[in-house]
Formats: C-alpha cells, sequence, structure tokens
C-alpha cells in the first residue's frame, strides 16, 4: 500500500522545497503505528532516541527550564491518555521494521525530490506520542519534513523560514555549531507571523528547512509519524551559517546566507576546508 497518491505526489512537487503545504497520506491504520507496536518500539531503542516531556508546557521554554518526567517510557505511553505528556521516538529506522517503513514511504517522492534538491541525504523518521492538549514548544529543525498525522489531531502554527526578526543570524549559527538548542525564544510579538495549520487523521504537512513552529494538540490522544531528510543545499546552508559565525568572530558583519535555489557554495566551500584543517 502506498503512503501517498499521485495527486498528493504532485501537490508536494508544486510546492517543494520551499513552500509549506498540507498533504494527505494512506498509514492511518498501518499496525506499526498503533499504541501496542510503539511500546515495543520504544522499548527498544536506545535512552538518547526517546525523548518524554510534560505536556503543559509553554510556547517558548529553554531547554534547561523543562520539568524531568516521573514515568518511565513504556508507562508513560501506556497511560497517555490522562499523564499529560507528549514524547518523541527518534531514529525509528534503527529498529528494522521501521527502517522499511521509512525507505518505503520516501521512496514514492524521491523522484521529485532528487529533481528539485538532488540526493535525499540522511533520511530519519520520528513518531510524536502526545496527550490531550500537550504543547509542544517554538522551535526549528534543520531538515525537510514530512509530518503525517496518524491518530488525533493537532494545530501546527508555521512561521517563515527567513525572518530574521524571529530567528536572528546568531541563533542559526550557534544552532549549526552545536551551541544553540532546536526551541527558540517565543515572543508575543511573533504570533501575526504565524501561519496555524489544523491536522487530523490521514492529513500530512510538508515543512520546509528551518521554518519556526510549534504544536497544540488536540482533545485526543495523537499520534504523528514525521519523515526528515536532507539535501546538499541545506548541508550547504548549515555550513555557511557556521562560516558567518567564524566571520562575526574576526568583527566582520557576513552577508546572509541565501534561501533555496540560490547557493551558499562559496561559504560552505571555506568553511568546510577550515573543519578538514581542524580549524573550524
Amino acid at each position: 500500500m502506498n503512503s501517498f497518491s499521485p495527486a498528493t505526489i504532485e501537490t508536494l512537487g508544486a510546492a517543494y522545497p520551499e513552500k509549506t503545504v498540507k498533504l494527505s497520506h494512506s498509514l492511518g491504520e498501518h499496525h506499526l503505528l498503533a499504541l501496542p507496536s510503539l511500546v515495543e518500539l520504544a522499548s527498544s531503542l536506545p535512552p538518547a532516541s526517546v525523548e518524554y516531556n510534560p505536556g503543559a508546557l509553554p510556547i517558548g521554554i529553554a531547554p534547561e527550564d523543562i520539568p524531568a518526567p516521573l514515568l518511565s517510557i513504556s508507562e508513560t505511553i501506556r497511560s497517555i491518555e490522562e499523564n499529560g505528556s507528549w514524547m518523541v521516538l527518534k531514529r525509528i529506522e534503527q529498529h528494522p521494521a521501521y527502517a522499511q517503513l521509512l525507505a518505503e514511504t520516501l521512496s514514492e517522492i524521491e523522484p521529485l525530490v532528487r529533481e528539485k534538491t538532488g540526493a535525499m541525504l540522511g533520511t530519519e523518521g520520528f513518531v510524536f506520542i502526545s496527550s490531550p492538549g500537550a504543547v509542544t514548544p517554538f522551535h526549528f529543525d534543520p531538515e525537510h519534513n514530512i509530518l503525517m498525522q496518524i491518530r488525533g489531531q493537532k494545530v501546527m502554527t508555521i512561521f517563515p523560514a527567513n525572518n530574521d526578526t524571529i530567528v536572528s543570524a546568531e541563533a542559526h549559527e550557534l544552532f549549526h555549531l552545536g551551541k544553540h538548542h532546536r526551541n527558540l525564544t517565543w515572543d508575543d510579538g511573533f504570533a501575526p507571523f504565524g501561519d496555524p495549520v489544523s491536522l487530523g487523521t490521514g492529513e500530512a504537512i510538508y515543512v520546509p528547512v528551518k521554518s519556526p513552529h510549534w504544536v497544540q494538540n488536540g482533545p485526543e490522544v495523537s499520534i504523528s509519524l514525521s519523515v526528515t531528510w536532507r539535501s546538499e543545499w541545506s548541508y550547504q546552508e548549515a555550513d555557511a551559517r557556521a562560516f558567518n559565525h567564524r566571520l562575526r568572530r574576526m568583527g566582520i558583519t557576513p552577508s546572509g546566507t541565501k534561501r533555496w535555489p540560490q547557493s551558499n557554495l562559496p561559504k560552505s566551500v571555506a568553511f568546510r576546508a577550515l573543519r578538514k584543517a581542524g580549524i573550524a
């Protein structure tokens, strides 16, 4: 069974890689994405691949301020309806069955991706399991991402990726140097720039690289599958950001990085050369 219809693939192709677009999928009844299977998956993953948090969080919160969970991984999933939590199972492809699910799903869109941004690199899958009303705080991600709603409802509010008043150039740079968490500082003044997108079972959304977003879960338990990939363009953007940070430390105010389809190749090559020489 295919995850995406031909019409959905055509819709994605028209928007990819820079436009957010709502899609549909057919994985809602997949047995690997039911709660009992996810309990087994969570138990099989390394501890570092399972993150779980209280659900009653503000839109913006620093990672060090997030309270520690009180339940075990399996207990959190089994009691997700009433425990007020959200969790993410990271890099599900570490489990053979989920690796096959990820590969089959991404193979359907690989031709259109390759045509626009080249080979799919660094493919990964994530499963989000959330209690009713849970909030996933304001953050961004370095990957191209399709989030598929498997069960329940949620609203994802998405912001432009190229608005430096929402995420500063310095925050981008430090993120790619491993010195800034994916969670971002929230200001109520950002709200008018956000586009809230409602997702129900069988619906999905494509989120461009580095588009900030936060998520409010609906009144039921939510399960979502996120399939992600990197592109050479996304890696160039990351390296160019890191090179800009080095220029800034030298007292030089760098020009900003460019969004697709413009290239960040010169700065990327420069940073990779510095990294290879051990001085990045």
